[in-house]
């Protein structure tokens, strides 16, 4: 009979215990987690916050005895495992201060990760800094709300946790403030597709401060102290920095560890000491796009790597295959989600890239309550190669991703969306799904239907000569507004007043998502001009860059 140790449990520790098993019902499994709770949804916590979630008891999804029902695992919460004698094949753990060993025949680190805290001044005497990590976290921060109903709460990193816990302590009542170091909400995202979500938080009265980080804590964390000297009240303050890997223990055991201190692991999830294996938050993965080294502290991954070890240890052939990131996040009303390499990564790695916007409806747009979904395609221009999606959008966001994760995972190419078939019925769908046009989308930039330029690409092209032809109608001008000195002949209105129109000028076509400047391209090209297509069109770059867009009256429209 074998013995199998694993430290940790939520995600990739328990997923490989109960795999176990099943796969062996005479395996002896000691699962050691140095916290109260060996299993709990992590990732609901931010909504236990706000009420959304209002049974403490939700979170915990299993407990010792439960498991030990179930599936005769020994389950020992509260143990931390202080070493490991790789060569005596042992693990000192200590509980209520007292230490033992523990033998094993193979042993599993499922440790995870640990918040980063930067070294920020004065950090040590406050009394209201919190991260939010595990249950205690989670009792710690309820306990300052419900104590003492604090007023203002700073949330420092505005990345997925960060969004969440700004909005569940809003819901709360509490006035919130963001603060992100980089120059936009959601890094993992574009500039353009985050804008959507600091959007929707501004609106939501959440005040979002980018491109600045805290620098010091006052009056005990009373207030924080920002880059520019500026300074905010803070009845409570949430780190959400990011997360690094726990690997004191596998450091201190001769486990080589790489990327930014992760654990290194072989394709069969086997560290570089025999018989000792990791899992989860804490190990370095190959990114399966780029072949990259990267850290991805996501729940679907640990799960996953966790039963894989598991049927590794057992003797079936399974392999670490790396992961894409698939994420999402909402944010009140909207959803943001994101599979693979933004475009940023993709040129930081050198990569030839396009990317392409649409924006379509979730289901069709004549049955009610249709909503708008914008898509983000990034891909290889040359051979179709899929780098990454994201998409904002009210509701059917994630299906979307879902699939274009899929399709990432499975080796499509932009060749591929059009090819694709969905369910459809006026409720669900649209007989052209959005990641069909996307794709439909892409393969025009591909076979030089069309040229694009991106919203970033805008002001170099007309400082370069081009003129901006807006197609969109008068109406829509009126109720939206235009770009400066953009000339307007709506699309239907172009072929009888074509003659207006210079074939020497360049013209970048827009309407207010794309599609119509794109009808414009095409008849323009055919007829002898030269013209491109605003990518995204009036609707992203409104987005992105509104102090740059003039609000009109009727009567100040100006057609050529």
């Amino acid at each position: 009979m074998s013995k199998v140790v694993i430290v940790g449990g939520v995600a990739g520790g328990m997923s490989a215990a109960t795999r176990l098993r099943r796969l062996d019902e005479k395996a002896e499994i000691v699962i050691f987690e140095k916290g109260p709770y060996v299993s709990f949804a992590n990732c609901g916590l931010p909504y236990y916050v706000s009420g959304e979630i209002a049974d403490r008891s939700k979170l915990l999804v299993q407990t010792p005895e439960a498991l030990y029902d179930r599936f005769r695992l020994d389950v020992r919460p509260e143990h931390e495992v202080l070493s490991i004698n790789a060569e005596d094949k042992t693990v000192t753990v200590r509980n209520n201060g007292e230490e033992s060993t523990e033998s094993y025949d193979k042993l599993i680190l499922s440790p995870g990760a640990r918040p980063f805290v930067p070294p920020i001044k004065g950090l040590n005497e406050t009394e209201n800094v919190y991260t939010l990590r595990n249950v205690p976290d989670l009792d710690k921060i309820m306990k300052r709300i419900d104590g003492t109903n604090p007023e203002k709460a700073v949330v420092i990193g505005a990345g997925f946790i960060g969004i969440e816990m700004a909005e569940n302590l809003k819901h709360k009542g509490i006035e919130v403030v963001v603060v992100e170091k980089a120059p936009q909400v959601l890094p993992p995202l574009d500039e353009e597709m985050a804008a959507f979500v600091e959007n929707e938080l501004e609106d939501n009265g959440i005040k979002v401060i980018t491109s600045q980080s805290a620098v010091a804590f006052k009056d005990k964390g009373q207030r924080v102290v920002l880059e520019d000297g500026s300074e905010l009240e803070a009845d409570m303050t949430v780190m959400s920095v990011g997360v690094q890997p726990e690997n004191t223990l596998a450091e201190s055991a001769g486990i080589e560890l790489g990327f930014r201190g992760g654990i290194l692991v072989d394709e069969n999830y086997e560290t570089n000491v025999s018989d000792i294996y990791a899992v989860g938050d804490a190990i370095v993965v190959k990114n399966q796009i780029t072949g990259a080294d990267a850290l991805i502290s996501l729940a679907s991954p640990a799960n996953r790597q966790g039963r894989q070890v598991a049927d590794i240890i057992s003797g079936m052939k399974r392999k670490n295959k790396g992961s894409i990131g698939t994420a999402i996040v909402r944010a009140f009303g909207l959803t943001a989600a994101s599979a693979g390499l933004s475009e940023r990564m993709v040129k930081m790695a050198g990569l030839d890239v396009a990317s392409v916007h649409t924006l379509s409806k979730d289901h069709a747009g004549y049955y009610p309550g249709a909503t708008d979904i914008t898509l983000k395609l990034v891909f290889n221009p040359n051979d179709g190669t899929i780098y990454g999606a994201q998409g904002v959008g009210v509701k059917g966001v994630d299906k979307r991703i879902d699939i274009l994760s899929t399709a990432i995972k499975a080796g499509l190419t932009v060749y591929d969306l059009p090819e694709l078939e969905f369910t459809y019925a006026p409720p669900f769908g649209s007989a052209k799904d959005p990641v069909n046009m996307i794709g439909y989308a892409a393969l025009n930039i591909m076979e030089g239907m069309s040229d694009s330029v991106q919203w970033h690409e805008l002001k170099d092209e007309l400082e370069n000569g081009a003129v901006l032809l807006d197609v969109r109608g008068e109406s829509e001008l009126e109720a939206s507004g235009r770009f400066p000195d953009s000339i307007n002949i709506p699309l239907n209105d172009l072929r009888d007043r074509i003659d207006e129109l210079d074939k020497d000028q360049t013209y970048v076509v827009s309407c207010r998502s794309g599609q119509r400047s794109y009808i414009g391209e095409r008849l323009l090209k055919q007829l002898g001009f030269k013209a491109k297509n605003l990518d995204g069109a009036f609707a992203l770059y409104q987005t992105v860059k509104p102090e740059e867009l003039e609000l009109i009256k009727q009567e100040e429209i100006i057609n050529v």
